[in-house]
């Protein structure tokens, strides 16, 4: 996905956040924090994940089905390639 390149600096500060915030899961653990603040934590996580995988997905549909450059099959390989994206993401 080399569109993603455009974007490399904000995507992968994104990432070394969600490294922080699983670090700090770990802790949480190794700490025996309340299952009450690990969950909080984790979902926080979570959060970031689905945040970058939106970006991610976002930068993908304008790059690869949506630029007035592509031609229909293109776009048609794209769409198809979506599809199977969003299927796999969504188990």
């Amino acid at each position: 996905m080399s569109h993603t390149s455009a974007s490399k600096k904000q995507l992968t500060a994104r990432v070394r956040r969600i490294i922080g915030q699983l670090e700090g899961v770990e802790r949480a653990l190794d700490e025996g924090v309340e299952c009450e603040k690990v969950l909080h934590l984790v979902s926080g996580a979570r959060g970031a994940m689905n945040g970058l995988t939106e970006e991610v997905l976002a930068d993908f549909v304008r790059e690869h089905v949506a630029a007035p450059r592509l031609s229909n099959d293109a776009r048609q390989a794209a769409a198809d390639e979506l599809i199977a994206i969003i299927r796999r993401y969504s188990k």
